[in-house]
């Protein structure tokens, strides 16, 4: 899909309708190719560029058609600009720094003045030390044009603009190591180790640094920080108490607002999120609420972004104790249309309905909506080493199913397809687990033979510490049961 393509997906009514009003006014009444494309590229996504073709120009002027699609383009984007210019602090200062140009193009250097002064406090009142960079050397280059300006004040302000911003810039350049760094591995080794020291004593630094830490800039900064730490320590426990603390401060000083309100949300996932992980499921309830309240604020400013993990948590709850909930939730989850644009969304959906109907020993169903997750381009897309472990819970499934020609036969395909993944120390968990199993359908009692029980307790001491994020089917917490039974 191409760019044009992919900005009209995403065009909601509102902009649609400012579109259409805003070209009306650029071009009249006259023949409209324009909204005839963009129509047609709304109702008919998936039509072949030759047959919006050859319907707009049926002589058959290509570069015509090429041109209209460029034009489309351009004016969409115009209008969107115009529509949205207002909507956050961020594009208002792009905006009056682009009346600043216009009027400097003019010599209109007074005009000028007047609105940098406009952007100088906008960018002031919500600590954007990039754009203040931006606008004081607006200033300093205006102050040849008018002897009101002294540059020197400017000057000046630069450069104490320039320190705050490369300590915050410091800050950025290690968030975004770790960020990437969360993003690719679950296991870190030596190297992430030390990366966690600099973190420490970079914010040990900074806390003793008196302006930076009266800022509300910085302390969004410093939460940002702490909290990748923690997360990444797996330390919900001081994540929760941290959290805790740290919202009470931020909602007691007033310092949540439209502009960062994308934080607070991510704070209350984050909250949500600790409490799951520590077992106290009526807080993290409670918590899913709360964001849920905070996703309607400021018009429903990020609800599409958030609605995603307010699901999710419900979810994870919900299947703690109420199985059958959390189920519904899913199934209706299926019909939102904005989830479905979420990438590995529905992957997400379908595999817990497997594990959800695995929990409730409905394995038929489980495994037929295991079977629709294979269809999903989200899963062909997956990481290898996602696939294999659901490949694993499709065997544990179809073990629980009592279908054991079948389970050798599916058992043979994904030895066959996942050689690289077996001979990964990484997936030893599972290379290990398989051997089990394997065993298992040979012997009369299964997986409850007293021949297998020592080396299922053994496997359980081996792996009683190991990570479990990444398991479809928590493998210890099952074999536990059959341990158990």
């Amino acid at each position: 899909m191409d760019i044009l393509n992919q900005i009209v997906e995403v065009l909601n009514k509102e902009e649609i309708r400012f579109y259409k009003l805003f070209a009306h006014r650029q071009q009249g009444n006259t023949e409209r190719k324009d909204l005839f494309l963009l129509d047609a590229l709304r109702k008919h996504p998936d039509a072949s560029d030759e047959k919006i073709f050859r319907k707009l120009y049926p002589d058959g002027d290509k570069n015509a058609y090429y041109r209209l699609r460029n034009r489309l383009l351009e004016d969409i984007n115009r209008s969107l600009m115009l529509q949205h210019y207002n909507d956050e602090e961020l594009l208002v200062i792009f905006h009056l720094l682009t009346i600043v140009r216009i009027y400097i193009a003019k010599n209109q250097y007074q005009l000028a003045f007047h609105f940098l002064r406009k952007a100088e406090q906008k960018a002031q009142k919500t600590e954007n030390h990039e754009m203040l960079d931006i606008i004081y050397g607006e200033f300093i280059r205006l102050s040849n044009e008018l002897l009101i300006i002294n540059p020197e004040t400017y000057v000046s302000l630069r450069r104490k603009n320039s320190e705050t911003l490369n300590r915050l810039r410091e800050m950025d350049d290690l968030l975004a190591i770790v960020s990437y760094r969360l993003k690719i591995t679950q296991n870190f080794g030596e190297k992430q180790n030390s990366l966690m020291g600099i973190l420490e004593e970079t914010t040990k630094s900074f806390m003793q640094d008196a302006t930076l830490a009266a800022s509300p800039r910085f302390r969004f900064k410093l939460y940002s920080l702490v909290s990748q730490m923690l997360l990444q320590k797996q330390d919900y426990l001081s994540l929760e108490d941290y959290l805790r603390k740290t919202i009470a401060e931020f909602t007691e000083e007033q310092l949540f607002t439209r502009n960062n309100h994308e934080i607070k949300l991510q704070m209350l996932t984050y909250m949500v999120n600790s409490l799951f992980k520590t077992g106290r499921i009526k807080e993290s309830l409670e918590y899913s609420e709360q964001l849920h309240d905070a996703m309607q604020e400021f018009n429903n400013l990020h609800f599409e972004r958030f609605e995603v993990f307010y699901f999710n948590a419900l979810v994870n709850n919900y299947s703690t104790f109420d199985i059958p909930r959390a189920i519904a939730i899913l199934q209706d989850l299926l019909k939102n249309k904005n989830l479905r644009k979420v990438p590995f969304y529905e992957l997400f959906v379908y595999l817990n309905l497997a594990t959800s109907y695995f929990d409730l020993q409905q394995y038929n169903q489980a495994i037929r909506h295991l079977s629709k997750a294979y269809l999903l381009d989200s899963y062909k897309k997956a990481d290898a080493s996602l696939k294999f472990k659901i490949a694993v819970a499709e065997l544990i499934i179809r073990y629980e199913n009592g279908d054991i020609d079948f389970w050798n036969y599916r058992k043979d395909q994904v030895i066959r397809e996942n050689q690289k993944e077996l001979e990964d120390d990484k997936h030893l968990k599972e290379k290990e687990l398989l051997r089990i199993l394997e065993k298992a359908t040979t012997e009369t009692d299964g997986i409850r033979s007293r021949k297998l029980r020592s080396t299922i307790e053994l496997y359980l001491e081996k792996w009683e510490n190991s990570e479990q994020e990444g398991e479809v089917i928590r493998y210890l917490n099952w074999l536990r049961e059959k341990v158990k039974a």
